[in-house]
């Protein structure tokens, strides 16, 4: 996936997902995410699945084109999908 498609769209929260090469499943806890350390910018904060949030130091950051498999998605409702068309329209 190239930059473009990586922030065209954006998975809800508690969606669980696998992340290429990956050994454990997390769940998408955040969107639009700053790496404090490096100040890059990330489509995603996850947490283990099924243990959650433990610290700060236990967050993921990655991207749309990080995931290899989407076990389940989060809610989509109204509210979420007028708050991904929100994320959509600032990423641009």
């Amino acid at each position: 996936m190239n930059n473009d498609e990586q922030n065209k769209g954006f998975l809800p929260l508690g969606s669980v997902v696998l992340l290429n090469d990956g050994e454990k499943r997390l769940m998408i806890v955040g969107r639009k995410q700053l790496s404090t350390k490096s100040k890059k910018k990330f489509n995603y904060a996850g947490v283990l699945f099924p243990e959650g949030y433990q610290n700060a130091e236990e967050l993921y950051l990655f991207n749309n084109g990080d995931i290899e498999h989407v076990f389940q998605m989060g809610l989509i409702d109204d509210e979420e999908l007028a708050f991904q068309n929100w994320l959509v329209e600032d990423n641009q």
